[in-house]
């Protein structure tokens, strides 16, 4: 006697999630705020920033992204942030780690559709901020 078979099931694509990290050192200042608040004077950081992508691994290679283009682009952003004063720059007058992360998130995502997330540190104060897109 035959043994029926049993239907295929469908197999989900394994969504996975690469991240790339790169620092840089700035300074900024937050004029807006009170006489002797001590981040109203220019000051400086040494910003940490991770970046992340998921997606599906795409043939012929099985990559989310091509690691070598994220660390590009991440490479002109870092010409950019590192040793300026950030408020200088295009885009981030008040350059809080908030407006940071939406800042680098906004220069990355049209360039990598699967941007899942971006972090950015400031690791000897113990701060960080993560922004993963517009919500809803």
């Amino acid at each position: 006697m035959k043994q029926a078979r049993k239907p295929a099931r469908a197999t989900k694509a394994r969504e996975l999630e690469i991240s790339y990290r790169f620092g840089f050192d700035a300074a900024h200042r937050f004029a807006g705020m009170p006489r002797g608040h001590r981040y109203r004077g220019v000051h400086g950081h040494s910003f940490n920033v991770e970046v992340a992508v998921r997606g599906t691994p795409r043939a012929p290679n099985g990559f989310v992204a091509d690691f070598s283009k994220l660390e590009a682009n991440c490479a002109r952003l870092r010409r950019t942030l590192a040793h300026s004063l950030l408020n200088d720059i295009a885009g981030l007058k008040q350059p809080s780690l908030e407006n940071l992360c939406v800042w680098i998130w906004e220069k990355l995502k049209p360039k990598f559709p699967g941007l899942a997330r971006v972090t950015v540190r400031r690791d000897s104060l113990g701060q960080a901020c993560s922004y993963d897109g517009e919500a809803g």
